[in-house]
C-alpha cells in the first residue's frame, strides 16, 4: 500500500507516526522509508496513549468497515476493500465530533 501510495502522488516526502511494533522497527520497513526520503516519528517508550487517536481510528475501521464486509480472498481484493474504506471514512462518514462534517470537509474548513 506505501509504495502505492508513494508512486500516486510522486515527489513528496511525508512524515509518517508508528507505535513501536516490530514492523515499525523491522530493517526492511526502515530501508522502505529511506528510499522515500520518509521522516520518521516513533512513540515514546511506555506511552501507549501517544498514538491513541490512530489505534481509535483503527480499531473504528475494523469495527465499522472490514467485519462488515465479506474477508477478501485475495490481496488485490484486501487493498480495493481498505481503499474503498478509507475512501468512506474520509468523504462520507458524518461525525457528531466533527459539527456533523466528514473529516474531509473538516479538515478544508479548518485550513
Amino acid at each position: 500500500m506505501f509504495q502505492r501510495a508513494f508512486d500516486r502522488v510522486g515527489d513528496v516526502h511525508p512524515l509518517i507516526h508508528t507505535d513501536r511494533g516490530s514492523a515499525y522497527t523491522s530493517g526492511a520497513f526502515n530501508n522502505f522509508l529511506g528510499r522515500y526520503d520518509v521522516i520518521r516519528s516513533m512513540s515514546r517508550p511506555g506511552t501507549p496513549y501517544d498514538n491513541a487517536p490512530m489505534e481509535r481510528w483503527w480499531n473504528e475501521f475494523k469495527l465499522r468497515w472490514m467485519e462488515r464486509h465479506p474477508m477478501p480472498k485475495t490481496l488485490q481484493e484486501l487493498e480495493k476493500l481498505v481503499e474503498e474504506g478509507i475512501e468512506y471514512f474520509n468523504h462520507h462518514n458524518r461525525s457528531a465530533q466533527r459539527n456533523g462534517l466528514t473529516p474531509d470537509e473538516y479538515w478544508n474548513e479548518a485550513a
